[in-house]
């Protein structure tokens, strides 16, 4: 297996860590807000959580392409992959799971509702510097 491979994989992994963040990091906050946990008001996970949807919805409007999904579509050329969605394991499942095929407004409307969910949540149950529920 080619270096190559071997960092087109863990692009491929660090993409889906960085969606699974910002997916589930959405259930964390509303089921912590939910349970008056003090963490689900965690100033820097919630402004670092923000930040990453808000990445996200701007790339979208732009029109700019992922730079995790253009390294990775490099990383795959070099190791003289012409098709990025192999039988690999990591490849396989990984790709299963982000990527789907719609058009692009599709992606655009609902990275943008995700994205003002989030705002939402910042705004109506806002981060607090201390926020560790230690008195």
């Amino acid at each position: 297996m080619s270096l190559y491979r071997l960092a087109a994989d863990a692009v491929a992994l660090a993409h889906a860590s960085y969606v699974a963040f910002v997916v589930f990091g959405l259930v964390a906050i509303v089921t912590g807000l939910a349970m008056g946990k003090p963490w689900a008001r965690n100033f820097w996970f919630r402004i670092v959580h923000l930040a990453m949807i808000g990445i996200v919805v701007l790339q979208a409007w732009l029109g700019i392409v992922c730079p995790l999904t253009t390294l990775e579509k490099t990383l795959r050329r070099l190791a003289g992959e012409e098709d990025i969605y192999g039988t690999d394991f990591i490849e396989h499942w990984v790709h299963r799971v982000i990527f789907f095929d719609l058009p692009p407004w599709a992606f655009i409307t609902a990275y943008t509702l995700f994205g003002l969910v989030v705002l939402a949540t910042f705004v109506f149950y806002p981060p607090r510097w201390n926020a560790t529920g230690k008195k």
